[in-house]
């Protein structure tokens, strides 16, 4: 075989392979997971405390609160609304007990005129949502932290030390230079709350990067206790939470034409935006994107 032979051979070997390789095209894993199916809709609606109740780990001061009941903001509210109705939500779920009658009973109250709107995205938001949709209930799907249930098993007096070790000045509190960062963030949105709109405000706090660099403050500070202390604390408190938010919403009898609209404190987002973005049974629609 001469020079020009092997050559040529050579050459129409590689033909061969590329012509093959172009051939290959990699189905798109839903094919197999979603396969075209009808999902139910998501919106996750990440929000501040309207009443402001002190219970997280930054508290905004006395100047930067949002008065939510003034006239202002209750045409805000009122535009707020209008845009999270584009969603046409079916089902309201909310940061409150899986027990909602509490809710359910308060809305009645409003409805009827007994009481108005408190302070409380709950009230502010989907109570309006609720009048609009002709929706009768609301379901709560908060949950507790697997740290609970260990506190209370029957092997509480294991448990209870083994914990309490644990947790051991793991509070959230912290001067490191990263912290100071955070810190130094959450007081300029504090403020931004004030500057914006609230739907402008809501639009800002529902960013994908927002919504990732919020969650990047648990991974700070206290996270950082000891070799794996706080990673484990974080995973037994928090991450068991918000996963069983989301298996509290999985266990919502829906069906494909639901529109799900999913409220909760900010904070809450990261994760539950990883899930339902994981997950082949829903389809999450971005804020931004109404």
């Amino acid at each position: 075989m001469n020079y020009k032979t092997i050559l040529n051979t050579l050459i129409l070997s590689l033909v061969i392979c590329a012509f093959s390789f172009a051939q290959v095209n990699p189905k798109d894993v839903d094919e197999f997971l979603v396969k075209g199916d009808d999902l139910p809709e998501v919106l996750l609606v990440g929000a501040f405390h309207f009443a402001y109740y002190g219970a997280d780990a930054h508290v905004t001061s006395e100047e930067n609160k949002v008065n939510i009941l003034s006239p202002q903001k209750q045409k805000e509210v009122e535009e707020l609304v209008a845009y999270i109705a584009k969603f046409k939500p079916t089902k309201i779920v909310v940061e409150g007990g899986r027990n909602s009658g509490y809710l359910v009973n308060r809305y009645r109250d409003y409805k009827s005129g007994k009481t108005k709107l408190r302070a409380n995205e709950i009230d502010q938001l989907c109570f309006r949502l609720m009048d609009q949709f002709n929706i009768d209930t609301l379901y709560g799907a908060d949950a507790v932290g697997l740290t609970y249930d260990m506190e209370r098993s029957k092997d509480s007096t294991v448990m209870k030390p083994f914990l309490e070790e644990m947790f051991e000045d793991w509070d959230f509190q912290s001067d490191s230079e990263m912290d100071k960062r955070y810190t130094e963030w959450y007081e300029y949105e504090d403020r931004l709350s004030n500057e914006l709109t609230l739907l402008n405000y809501f639009k800002y706090m529902n960013e994908d990067k927002n919504i990732v660099r919020g969650h990047g403050a648990y991974l700070i500070g206290d996270f950082k206790l000891d070799e794996h202390r706080g990673a484990d604390a974080l995973a037994l408190y928090w991450y068991t939470r918000n996963l069983r938010i989301f298996r509290n919403i999985q266990n919502l009898d829906t069906s494909p034409d639901d529109r799900i609209m999913v409220l909760f404190g900010a904070g809450h987002m990261s994760i539950l935006k990883q899930l339902f973005e994981a997950s082949p049974e829903y389809k999450l629609i971005p804020f931004g994107n109404l």
